[in-house]
C-alpha cells in the first residue's frame, strides 16, 4: 500500500509543477516586449502618448514605458543606457547625441508649434503680435515677470534661443521679473497662471492643459516658433542591453503611414495638437 500511495503523491507534485511552470515563464516573456522610451513632458502632457501607445501594443504585443524629462535630460537618460528610443524636441541636441555615437540615426516624425502665453489683461501690449522677438523685448523692457521652465528642455532651448534672436542676453539681464523654475511644461503654466505672468509652451501642452485660469496664448504664428520632433534609437554599440530590435519596431511603427495617422487623429475639441512629418523615403 505504501509504495503505491507514495507513487500517487509524486504524481500529483509532478503534475503540480507542470501546471505551475508556464505561470513562471509568462511574466518574463512578457518584460522582454516592453521597451523604454525617454521622451518630452510636452508628448506625455500633451496626452499624445495616451492616446497612440495603446495602438502600437495592441498592434504589435509591445508595451512602451515612458520616462518623460526634459528634452536634455532625456537624452542624458539614453546616453547612460536608461532608455532604448528617445523620442525629443531639440534638433540640435539630437544631432549632437547621434555624432557622438549614441543614437544610430535621427528621423523627423511630427512638428507643432510654441506659443507665447501670458495673462489676458496683457500688460505687455503684445497680444495679437506675429513677431515673437518684439514681443519678448516688450516684456523684457517692462520688466513683466516671465516663467523659464530653466530645465535644458527642448521649449527651454527654444525659449532662449528666442532671447538671443530679440538680442536680449537673458543671462546678463534677467531679475526677479525672470524665474527659471526647473520643471515641466504643465509646470511652468500652473506657475505662470498663479503668478500672472508670460510664458512660453509648446502649442500640444497647452491645448491639453485644462487650468488656464486668465492665461491666453498672446503670440502666434512666428515661423521661428515651429518645434520638430525627432525620434532616434539608443545605439546598441554603446549599451548592448539595449532592446534594438523591439525599439526599431517602434520607431518603424512611428514613421508608417499607420503611425503618422495616429499622430494626426489626435485632437482636443477638435484641434489636432501634433502633425506627422515623416520623410516619405527613410533610407
Amino acid at each position: 500500500m505504501t509504495p503505491r500511495f507514495l507513487s500517487r503523491r509524486s504524481l500529483a507534485a509532478l503534475l503540480a509543477v507542470a501546471l505551475l511552470a508556464p505561470l513562471s515563464i509568462q511574466p518574463s516573456a512578457a518584460q522582454d516586449r516592453s521597451i523604454v522610451v525617454a521622451s518630452t513632458t510636452s508628448t506625455q502632457d500633451s496626452g499624445l502618448f495616451g492616446h497612440i501607445l495603446p495602438l502600437f501594443q495592441a498592434e504589435t504585443g509591445i508595451e512602451v514605458k515612458v520616462i518623460a524629462q526634459g528634452t536634455g535630460q532625456a537624452l542624458d537618460t539614453a546616453r547612460r543606457g536608461d532608455a532604448d528610443v528617445v523620442l525629443v524636441h531639440a534638433k540640435a541636441q539630437e544631432e549632437k547625441f547621434v555624432a557622438e555615437g549614441f543614437g544610430v540615426k535621427r528621423f523627423d516624425v511630427m512638428y507643432n508649434d510654441f506659443v507665447l502665453v501670458g495673462p489676458t489683461g496683457d500688460p505687455a501690449g503684445v497680444a495679437g503680435m506675429t513677431d515673437i522677438a518684439a514681443a519678448l523685448e516688450q516684456i523684457r523692457a517692462k520688466a513683466l515677470p516671465f516663467v523659464s521652465r530653466g530645465d535644458k528642455s527642448g521649449t527651454h532651448s527654444a525659449e532662449l534661443a528666442l532671447w538671443k534672436t530679440a538680442g536680449i542676453d537673458i543671462a546678463a539681464v534677467r531679475g526677479d521679473w525672470y524665474r527659471e523654475i526647473g520643471q515641466g511644461m504643465g509646470a511652468a503654466l500652473n506657475t505662470a497662471g498663479a503668478m500672472g505672468a508670460y510664458t512660453l509652451s509648446d502649442r500640444g501642452t497647452w491645448l491639453s492643459f485644462k487650468n488656464r485660469g486668465d492665461l491666453g496664448i498672446v503670440v502666434e504664428g512666428d515661423r521661428r516658433l515651429f518645434n520638430q520632433y525627432g525620434v532616434i534609437l539608443v545605439n546598441p554599440a554603446k549599451h548592448a542591453h539595449v532592446k534594438a530590435e523591439l525599439g526599431q519596431t517602434f520607431i518603424d511603427w512611428l514613421l508608417s503611414p499607420t503611425g503618422q495617422s495616429a499622430i494626426n487623429a489626435y485632437a482636443i475639441d477638435g484641434q489636432q495638437l501634433f502633425f506627422a512629418n515623416a520623410a516619405a523615403d527613410r533610407s
